[in-house]
């Protein structure tokens, strides 16, 4: 009989639940927190926008780049065999209909990709402040866990009191500000010694 590792018990066959149903509840708040986030973010989306990433999601497939060349192909081999035909060549070559074509849907294909990816971007962006805000939060509350750690080991009477350089150090919150500063530092430096042989 299998086991729930929830509820620590057996489960009868044929009355097992969901694997949703089996999930802790914080864990499914979070993610009901994450659904309802992308729910509102794709609420904001324009019927238009949609439209363009509909068309993008499609010129972004192999078949799409497939259904391309075929046609490139066929409208040369036409305008080629045209002639040898006895039929007029609709574009000859070099074929300047079909360059303007090209250049066309070249034009409209990198505008709709630049404008999809402009939206991810911004929801890319969102995502990224807040994990940054999540984890700043989370290293204040790791912090203050190792200073109320620290007192209690200072106030238990049957706990030797000795000091621990690095639960000091670990005590001190996080300044971002430093961290971001000395991480563009190197990346500078090493920018003006690849500049400068």
């Amino acid at each position: 009989m299998p086991l729930d590792p929830i509820k620590n018990n057996t489960v009868e066959p044929g009355t097992q639940d969901t694997v949703a149903d089996r999930v802790p509840e914080h864990i499914t708040q979070n993610i009901d927190s994450i659904i309802a986030f992308y729910n509102r973010e794709e609420l904001k989306i324009s019927d238009s926008q949609r439209r363009l990433e509909r068309v993008g999601r499609a010129i972004g497939r192999p078949l799409y780049l497939s259904g391309v060349i075929l046609a490139l192909v066929l409208w040369i081999l036409i305008n080629v065999l045209a002639p040898r035909l006895g039929v007029t060549a609709i574009d000859p070559p070099p074929f300047l209909w079909l360059q303007a074509v090209v250049c066309l849907c070249a034009f409209l294909t990198t505008t709709i990709v630049l404008i999809t990816q402009n939206r991810q971007s911004q929801f890319a962006t969102q995502r990224l402040n807040l994990d940054l805000q999540v984890n700043l939060l989370t290293e204040q509350k790791t912090t203050k866990l190792i200073h109320l750690f620290e007192e209690l080991r200072r106030d238990l009477p049957m706990v030797k009191d000795r000091h621990d350089a690095i639960s000091a150090a670990l005590q001190v919150p996080t300044d971002a500000g430093q961290v971001l500063e000395a991480l563009t530092e190197p990346r500078a430096s090493t920018a003006n010694t690849a500049g400068n042989p």
